[in-house]
């Protein structure tokens, strides 16, 4: 899986992407959330404020109960407001 961090997200993780292989009980995007925060401090702390997270898979916004797998692209960062 292609994981992409942007915005304050990046920062607190210290990198703005990685390639991970997932875990066969990751099958959704709430329980990857929950695999990364408990990866480290670093994730725990960017991932800590769920309600302030915004996931798009594969370039579509999605909600924590979509599925996800290994060949997908995973974006995750804070939400983004226009002007």
């Amino acid at each position: 899986m292609q994981l992409l961090y942007f915005a304050w997200v990046r920062e607190r993780i210290g990198t703005g992407e990685e390639t991970l292989s997932l875990p066969g009980e990751v099958t959704t995007v709430g329980q990857l959330l929950d695999w990364l925060a408990a990866r480290g401090e670093q994730y725990a702390a960017a991932l800590d404020q769920r309600s302030h997270i915004r996931v798009a898979v594969n370039q579509t916004y999605v909600g924590t109960d979509h599925p996800v797998s290994d060949g997908d692209e995973v974006a995750i960062f804070p939400p983004v407001t226009g002007g």
